[in-house]
């Protein structure tokens, strides 16, 4: 006989199987990330940008020699017509290379923004559901739309704000060189320590900007959280309070854009002082070198034309680094919040499922900052059992139900299905294998059709109608005025309760897998279609392993077996009949769900 395995509690715990990041954590890194996903689009704009921007400055020395031409002695065609020519063809050919860019970076742009939204959403679902209860979801939302915008901004930025004028510059110290060697230097030395403080000014504000966009953000969150709730603000007569609130978050808000503004102001002042100037300074010089008569009048047309355009060009360069650091402390803000490293790993193996037997051994679990809710807790389901879970509000069965799904991570020992302990499969090809039925079931806001199909996206039309009949919600379906096609609202807002509570019965039965959750699955429904339902359920669970939580214990009456929790620990386990026959948790609570059942009898 081989040896026997140690118990899973005394073995060595799974090692996670982590994924490597696949969103880079600083903003500038994230943001080179998407320009190398999309190199030759890149590349190309870059090529065109920089094409363009140093025909604009030719087009400063085609002028200086047509200026040369025109102020010579002798005034012939034939001394001017070639530069004419080389400055109208050189404008030419800079506005086909703007609009050809302009072409390519609305296409280039925009695809990268949609990738960023996209997978920023992929990496925000992958996050355990106890970060949800931590964060707005609006404010998440807006989040991620934000960043998009941001990156959109800096990326155009970069290619139409940012990258012409510094090939203005360079093409202007080049040009500078032919005229005189020091104004190229002067240039150099000047144009450096603008930047140099306009740069230290902008890290400087960085964390002005990262508290006005988390404080945007946490507007964007609360305004949506009021709208959710709106039925509660007109409940308790709260629209004031409410207003109130939100005008205090807004107040902040405008504070934080205030000081993120002006500070703004400040830079702009800044670099307008110090490139007024240097423009002054230049045209001096250039005219001082003329009356010397060592350069010509072209070249003083040449070194005011490259100057007032460094001058108009550097501003848009200072405001455009300003607004950059603007977007990047957005950015970062964001990325702090939304692109943390997931806090339960997701292998690459798949589920192997043969029969659906369910093992907990020995787990330990318990929310942060409280004390164990389970501690040393084990349960053996059989494939094929089906059992109920019963307990008081706050003693384990939610939690329990959802560390099956692994929308959180034991903390010790382990929980098998097959065998497998569900922290070495990937996360989806196990929930692929449960189906659930929740207490409240959830919508989106679309078609009747595209929320039963969710359970299985490549089932058929007829496969929709089929579960939707054997949820006992296809008749009312077919009543509506679009039928399949209407539009349920937000989170089903245009349905009643008890067939949101059908649709999602109706998933369960698309789904068609092996192990089925039913959480209070009717316990949104009357008298007479919970018993419509319980026939339909009688169907569902046959041949598959099912847990149910339920408080309304007369739902479990055709199970096999009935487990009780009380504070996480297992206080009964057996066949309901042979519970009831005893006087523990189950048979007392039976009792008082019967007696209050029982209508009083009448006065004589």
């Amino acid at each position: 006989m081989n040896a026997r395995a140690a118990p899973p509690h005394l073995q060595p715990p799974v090692q996670p199987n982590l994924q490597p990041r696949v969103l880079p954590a600083s903003p500038l890194a994230f943001l080179w990330h998407y320009v190398c996903a999309r190199p030759w689009h890149f590349t190309g704009l870059f090529l065109l940008i920089v094409g363009a921007a140093s025909c604009a400055v030719a087009v400063q020395y085609g002028m200086k020699l047509l200026v040369d031409a025109m102020a010579a002695g002798a005034r012939l065609w034939a001394q001017v017509w070639f530069p004419l020519a080389l400055f109208l063809g050189l404008i030419v050919v800079e506005n086909v290379l703007w609009r050809l860019g302009g072409w390519l970076g609305c296409r280039t742009v925009v695809a990268s923004c949609v990738d960023i939204r996209v997978d920023l959403f992929r990496h925000l679902t992958g996050h355990p559901m106890r970060y949800f209860n931590q964060h707005f979801a609006g404010a998440l939302a807006n989040r991620i739309s934000a960043l998009g915008g941001a990156a959109g901004a800096i990326y155009g930025g970069l290619a139409w704000k940012i990258l012409p004028p510094v090939v203005d510059f360079l093409g202007a110290v080049l040009v500078l060189l032919t005229v005189d060697w020091r104004m190229a230097l002067a240039l150099i030395g000047f144009v450096l320590l603008v930047a140099a403080l306009i740069t230290a000014f902008g890290v400087r504000g960085r964390t002005r900007h990262q508290r006005f966009a988390e404080q945007s953000a946490r507007v964007g969150g609360e305004i949506v959280d009021a709208v959710s709730n709106v039925w509660t603000i007109k409940a308790f007569s709260a629209r004031e309070r409410e207003s109130q609130r939100l005008s205090r978050e807004i107040a902040r808000e405008a504070q934080a854009q205030r000081s993120s503004w002006m500070y703004l102001e400040k830079a702009r002042v800044l670099h307008d002082i110090c490139l007024t100037l240097m423009a002054g300074g230049m045209l001096v010089w250039a005219i001082h070198l003329w009356l010397e008569g060592n350069v010509s009048a072209g070249d003083v047309v040449l070194v005011s034309a490259l100057t007032f355009r460094i001058l108009h060009g550097s501003r848009d360069l200072a405001l455009a680094l300003v607004d950059s650091t603007q977007q990047i402390g957005a950015i970062a803000d964001t990325l702090a919040i939304i692109n943390q490293p997931h806090a339960l790993d997701d292998p690459q193996a798949p589920l192997q499922l043969a029969e659906g037997r369910i093992d907990i051994e020995r787990i330990h679990f318990a929310y942060p900052e409280r004390d164990a809710l389970f501690a040393d807790f084990s349960l053996q389901i059989p494939a094929g059992q089906r059992v109920g879970i019963v307990g008081a509000s706050g003693s384990g069965k939610s939690t329990l139900i959802s560390l099956l799904q692994r929308l959180d991570d034991v903390q010790a020992g382990s929980i098998r299905i097959d065998g497998q302990d569900i922290r070495s499969v990937s996360q989806d090809s196990l929930r692929e294998k449960i189906a659930v039925v929740p207490q409240e079931t959830a919508l989106f806001n679309r078609s009747i059709l595209e929320n039963i199909r969710y359970g299985r996206p490549e089932a058929s039309d007829e496969e929709v109608y089929r579960a939707a009949r054997q949820a006992f919600c296809d008749a009312f379906i077919r009543e509506l005025p679009e039928g399949y096609q209407t539009l349920v609202g937000e989170r089903g807002v245009m349905l009643s309760g008890g067939q949101r509570q059908r649709l999602g019965i109706a998933r369960a039965f698309l789904k068609d897998a092996p192990i089925l959750i039913l959480d209070e699955a009717t316990s949104a429904l009357d008298t007479q279609a919970e018993a419509e339902i319980q026939a339909a359920l009688a169907q569902l669970v046959q041949g598959r392993t099912v847990l149910a939580v339920a408080h309304r214990l007369s739902t479990l009456g055709g199970f096999e077996r009935i487990v009780v929790l009380q504070d996480g620990v297992l206080v009964e386990d057996g066949p309901p009949q042979q519970l009831l026959r005893g006087d523990g948790v189950f048979s007392r609570l039976w009792r008082l769900q019967t007696d209050a059942a029982t209508p009083p009898a009448s006065a004589g």
